[in-house]
């Protein structure tokens, strides 16, 4: 097997181990996928907490459908709203709600102590995650801070 192969391969495995962890962890205390809580926080950078649903989806590098499968459950628990726009009834915005925003602030400090554990110390260093997001980066990878 080749070297690229190789470190695709276990890219792929990395994704897949770190998936299940935040997933374990955030719908055993919150009720909510990984993808769930990155489209939740995707809203919550947005300004007012609202975004189009097709700038939703362009921004998680998803489908719109996607983006409204993925929006549903998190509607019926009233997480977000749909919201139309006053100009246009074609446009539709996806809306944190009030609840939403509260159990984002929840979720996101358990997110944060799961990438804590998974990057502790001394197996890693802060220039070693340093370089790994760099790493993910230029293979396309966009973090929290990426619009």
């Amino acid at each position: 097997m080749s070297d690229t192969l190789d470190a695709a391969l276990r890219l792929v495995r990395a994704q897949t181990a770190l998936v299940r962890r935040f997933d374990t962890r955030l719908s055993g205390l919150h009720g909510v996928s990984l993808a769930d809580f990155t489209l939740l926080l995707r809203l919550g950078q947005a300004p007012g907490g609202r975004m189009r649903r097709v700038d939703l989806a362009e921004a998680l590098g998803l489908t719109a459908s996607g983006v409204t499968r993925g929006l549903a459950p998190l509607e019926r628990i009233g997480l977000v709203t749909r919201e139309s726009d006053a100009r246009d009834a074609r446009v539709a915005y996806a809306s944190l709600t009030t609840t939403g925003r509260q159990r984002l602030t929840e979720m996101r400090a358990t997110a944060e102590e799961t990438a804590a554990e998974v990057f502790a110390a001394p197996a890693w260093s802060a220039e070693d995650v340093a370089q790994l997001s760099h790493l993910l980066t230029r293979l396309g990878g966009t973090g929290l801070n990426s619009r």
